[in-house]
C-alpha cells in the first residue's frame, strides 16, 4: 500500500508493538508532530505522553510513553523508549495507568 508504512513501538525489554500505519502522532521535545507515509526523514526526542496510531485496518491505538527516541527514514517510524504501555480502546488513561504500574514494578525490582 502506498499510503503506509512500518511503525514499530520498543520499550526497553520488549517490542510493543509493530505493524503498518497511514499516521503516527506523537509530542516531541520541539513540539506535536505528525507523520504520514512517505515523511522526510528525521530524528527526534520523545516528550513524556501519548503516541497514537491509526492503522492500516482503520483500527486505532494509543500508548502511553515515559519519553525516548523517535525516528522516521525510509517510510518506517520507531519509537524507542524505557517503558510504553499501550491501549487498543484508544483509552490513554489506561494506557498511562499500566505505564505507570510497569514503572513501579521496576523500581521495587531494583530496590530488592
Amino acid at each position: 500500500m502506498a499510503n503506509t508504512m512500518k511503525v514499530a513501538l520498543v520499550a526497553a525489554d520488549r517490542e510493543v508493538w509493530s505493524g503498518e500505519a497511514t499516521m503516527v502522532n506523537a509530542r516531541t521535545l520541539d513540539g506535536d508532530i505528525g507523520i504520514m507515509a512517505n515523511h522526510t526523514p528525521i530524528m527526534s526526542v520523545l516528550d513524556a505522553g501519548q503516541v497514537d496510531v491509526r492503522t492500516v485496518d482503520d483500527g486505532h491505538w494509543v500508548a502511553a510513553v515515559d519519553g525516548g527516541f523517535l525516528s522516521v527514514a525510509h517510510n518506517e517510524v520507531r519509537l524507542l523508549c524505557e517503558h510504553a504501555e499501550i491501549s487498543f480502546e484508544s483509552n490513554y488513561d489506561e494506557a498511562k495507568r499500566l505505564l505507570d504500574e510497569r514503572v513501579a514494578a521496576q523500581q521495587q525490582d531494583d530496590e530488592a
